[in-house]
């Protein structure tokens, strides 16, 4: 890609401080990018020129106010990185956790859409990207609100996808694997990590800079014909 293509373009990223939207932001500043990106830490040290907001998506008002401030800025290129997981049987998950993971992963993407489409219909061009997860493609036991919110990413970029394309704005989703990030080592540790790896067909976890190569290519100017797709970057994990 071109550096050139992406100088001027303003690129939104939520939940990107760290991991792999941290890996998407910094791609995209590479390349030129006027680089917007989100997280929860009010001490968070912004590098890279970056412009950060502080922003939990699970306080509405907060959410409220995020999206109105959206509106009035011209974003070309919305990536909706920001999410939250919660793990347990389901007969343990409270309604309130339940919503809480709705709110962040599927209710602010949604919202966020709402608030930038209207300018990029205007000026006949726009990428989304959204970032599920292989959870949003096939599922196990103890992610029924991660799992179903993943879904539902799915199905909202699908129907965006139909209503705008032909205005010029190609919205997608991207649903990583298991992927090497602080919170995957922290969690798993090595032995876990080479556990996991196993599973995998290349038999390796991925790297966030993987992610965001593809979703920098995704969302730039040399995709001209992919839409509505949730496309798996797994290491061929859901086709076997």
């Amino acid at each position: 890609m071109n550096s050139k293509k992406l100088i001027g373009k303003i690129v939104l990223v939520t939940g990107g401080s760290k991991g792999i939207g941290a890996a998407i932001a910094k791609k995209f500043h590479s390349l030129g990018a006027d680089v917007i990106i989100t997280g929860t830490k009010s001490d968070y040290i912004v590098e890279n020129n970056y412009r950060y907001r502080c922003i939990d998506f699970s306080i509405k008002e907060d959410l409220d106010d995020f999206s109105k401030e959206v509106k009035k800025l011209d974003i070309d290129i919305l990536i909706n990185n920001a999410g939250i997981n919660q793990i347990g049987p389901i007969s343990e998950i409270q309604v309130k956790d339940f919503e809480r993971v709705q709110q962040v992963n599927v209710t602010a993407p949604f919202m966020l859409c709402q608030a930038v489409l209207p300018k990029m219909r205007e000026k006949k061009w726009g990428r989304i990207v959204n970032i599920s997860s292989i959870w949003g493609k096939i599922s196990k036991a103890y992610r029924a609100p991660y799992s179903a919110s993943k879904f539902a990413i799915d199905g909202l970029t699908a129907a965006i996808s139909a209503e705008v394309a032909g205005d010029g704005v190609l919205v997608n989703s991207v649903a990583p694997g298991f992927i090497d990030t602080e919170l995957t080592r922290n969690i798993l540790g090595i032995e876990g990590m080479q556990q996991l790896a196993l599973q995998v067909p290349i038999k390796r976890v991925g790297t966030a800079e993987e992610i965001a190569e593809f979703v920098v290519w995704l969302a730039g100017l040399d995709n001209t014909y992919i839409s509505g797709q949730n496309i798996a970057i797994d290491g061929g994990f859901t086709r076997v």
